[in-house]
């Protein structure tokens, strides 16, 4: 059985792209996978703001699965300190395969949901060695990148 998983990130978009391109493509929920969902850098993001935004604007759900997330201790060796993405995905990758994050996000919730964080592009983010983690670990799954 097919499962399609999305995927977006919400800087260098305003709430209108955001949600547009959330509705065209049909998305049922956002799983939210940051860290932190409720700092005031988000904007429209925000988790409470979010969770109405979806609800209303989209007709989606929202959920926050926080264990999808890099520890701030490995987001901070990144980010802050000019880390290399190379032990970046070293450190993450066992991280969410000792999290068993795949029997958290399940083929149900995953298919037409949408992983959330905050990167513009998936290339160097979290979410799209999420993706491809779950893609090894749910039979027919597929990702599409927004």
């Amino acid at each position: 059985m097919p499962v399609q998983l999305f995927t977006i990130g919400f800087t260098k978009k305003n709430a209108e792209t955001f949600f547009n391109t959330l509705r065209k493509a049909n998305i049922r929920r956002v799983l939210d996978i940051r860290l932190n969902n409720v700092s005031q850098l988000a904007g429209f993001t925000k988790r409470d703001d979010l969770r109405f935004f979806l609800r209303e604007i989209c007709h989606a759900d929202y959920h926050h699965f926080p264990q999808c997330a890099p520890t701030s201790d490995i987001l901070d060796d990144y980010k802050k300190h000019g880390g290399s993405w190379d032990t970046y995905v070293q450190q993450f990758m066992p991280l969410i395969q000792a999290r068993r994050i795949e029997t958290i996000l399940t083929a149900d919730l995953l298919d037409y949901g949408c992983l959330l964080c905050s990167e513009p592009t998936p290339e160097k983010c979290h979410r799209r060695l999420v993706a491809e983690y779950l893609k090894e670990r749910v039979a027919g799954l597929s990702i599409k990148h927004l």
